[in-house]
């Protein structure tokens, strides 16, 4: 009889276990079911935002329901990343982050708070190059006369970049590293006194990425030594890769872009949300888009969990090598 009872205690213990786990295995069949927020981690108008936009509006055609942009600037991108780490797992809160607050600011701040294992990556977008820069008033014309400068005169010459920590600064110490080059790093607030300032002659030589740096190599104002991915980028064939040069052999470092939810994200919300991705880097418009304002767009076999961590297993090197920490 008491066996009996137990049993009976059992089962209906079981019973009430299934029907609370009903609502959300239902939940997660009709997903989605309302409007899907992706949060981008910086104002409107970078190349983060633009990335953003684009993938939302395919996101949208495919899943069938509106998917908004909500821009929550500040911290080089890591408030936006908190707000998603912090959201419910359920899909309806997502990010499209740039290697800055998804791989980087944790290894040189102590203020960041999550890690990247705070987070279900679903998929990497795209991903472009920086571009190494001279002032006009350098007297530099490509990388072999920077390289030949800055040798003969270590600790003479300075190079700016969009601030601590950022790709840009890690890409200028990677250059710095593979070339045994001794310059100084002047952290700005942003591109554009980094820009004023080269062209302005008050700074020599700067890193920017690829798409905010391109209206001023075309229009003369700075002068491209090279682009900083292990190939030339398809947008601009004619700006040698700064790994041709055998010095510089191993320099291989851009700026990307990956689709990201909080962690613990139901299978069934990460399969859909997976299959919309894939399709959308398929798109023309999508392809389009991001691709004429310098950007390559990721292949969906990209496994994007083993690119992260190669990522950052790459910037904690350049990160601990120049001692960056804010």
């Amino acid at each position: 009889m008491h066996t009996l009872h137990l049993s009976r205690r059992a089962a209906l213990a079981c019973s009430l276990a299934v029907l609370a786990s009903a609502p959300a295995v239902a939940q997660e069949a009709s997903y989605p079911s309302k409007p899907i927020t992706i949060v981008v981690g910086y104002p409107p108008g970078g190349s983060t935002d633009l990335t953003g936009r684009v993938v939302a509006t395919e996101l949208g055609n495919r899943l069938g329901v509106p998917v908004v942009i909500e821009n929550t600037g500040g911290a080089g991108g890591a408030i936006g990343a908190q707000k998603v780490a912090s959201a419910a797992p359920d899909g309806y809160t997502l990010l499209v982050g740039a290697s800055n607050e998804i791989a980087i600011n944790k290894l040189v701040t102590k203020k960041v708070k999550y890690d990247i294992k705070d987070f279900t990556a679903i998929g990497l977008i795209a991903s472009q190059p920086l571009v190494l820069v001279a002032s006009t008033g350098s007297g530099v014309k490509n990388l072999a006369e920077f390289t030949q400068k800055v040798s003969k005169n270590p600790g003479k010459f300075s190079y700016g970049s969009s601030g601590v920590g950022t790709s840009l600064h890690l890409a200028g110490e990677m250059i710095k590293e593979q070339g045994k080059l001794f310059m100084t790093h002047i952290p700005y607030r942003g591109v554009a006194p980094l820009t004023n300032d080269l062209m302005g002659n008050n700074l020599e030589y700067g890193v920017f990425v690829l798409s905010s740096g391109l209206p001023h190599i075309k229009s003369g104002k700075v002068i491209a030594l090279g682009t900083t991915e292990a190939k030339r980028s398809a947008a601009t064939p004619d700006i040698p890769a700064i790994s041709e040069s055998a010095q510089y052999k191993n320099v291989d470092i851009g700026v990307w872009f990956a689709l990201m939810a909080p962690a613990h994200l139901p299978k069934p919300v990460f399969d859909k949300l997976k299959k919309a991705l894939n399709e959308a880097l398929q798109a023309p418009e999508l392809r389009k888009k991001l691709e004429s304002s310098g950007s390559t767009v990721s292949s969906p076999s990209v496994n994007i969990d083993k690119f992260l961590a190669a990522e950052v297993a790459k910037y904690k090197q350049i990160v601990e090598f120049a001692k960056i920490e804010e």
